[in-house]
């Protein structure tokens, strides 16, 4: 198996200590409905200045938003295949990699460290709206919600991917690729929240 993070083995029960200064290794920790419910807040009112504050019809307005939604499933893909599955191939690139994944891939299991903390959540929002009203103006207070609500949905099925144990439906397929990707093969399945993403490039875990 490739080595993403530090163990010879992803260990289902410890949690890293990644700060010696108490007070960082806390706020290191969040709990996932934390960024799930700021990402869905932010949302919300983004949507209520599209409303009260453009003139951009309804119709449009909800194709905005299932585009802002659909554009974060490829983001999320390619983040995870080529940022979080970086080379660590330097000190500062090993130290990023570990710090925003790897330590994830050693402890799977580990439910305070399955999303960032609320100020860096804060700081990806407040980035995503600036980058796309620079680019889309006034159509983004509709389509950063969609964004912000795929993120919320990815934190989700992440967190109930690790949490609890697989449905008995067509649901399962997605606990199947991520425990392929974390305990067999970290080359595959980087798609999270969808599998669309892997078919299309080819990703998808082989069937035996």
């Amino acid at each position: 198996m490739k080595k993403i993070g530090r163990l010879e083995r992803p260990d289902n029960n410890g949690s890293a200590k990644m700060f010696e200064n108490p007070i960082l290794e806390r706020i290191s920790r969040t709990h996932i409905s934390i960024p799930i419910t700021m990402f869905i807040g932010i949302s919300l009112v983004l949507e209520y200045y599209a409303i009260t504050t453009t003139e951009i019809t309804w119709y449009a307005g909800v194709g905005l938003f299932f585009a802002g939604f659909f554009a974060f499933t490829f983001v999320e893909y390619m983040m995870h295949k080529y940022f979080f599955h970086m080379e660590p191939n330097t000190p500062v690139k090993d130290k990023l990699q570990y710090s925003v994944h790897g330590v994830h891939h050693d402890y799977p299991k580990d439910k305070d460290r399955l999303a960032m903390p609320p100020f860096v959540s804060a700081a990806y929002a407040a980035i995503i709206y600036l980058v796309f009203n620079l680019i889309m103006g006034e159509l983004a207070l509709y389509f950063v919600p969609g964004f912000l609500f795929g993120y919320a949905a990815y934190l989700g099925v992440h967190y109930v991917v690790h949490a609890y144990q697989p449905p008995k439906n067509f649901l399962k397929s997605l606990w199947v690729n991520h425990a392929i990707h974390h305990y067999k093969d970290p080359d595959v399945a980087f798609g999270v929240s969808t599998p669309i993403w892997d078919y299309i490039f080819g990703t998808m875990p082989k069937k035996d």
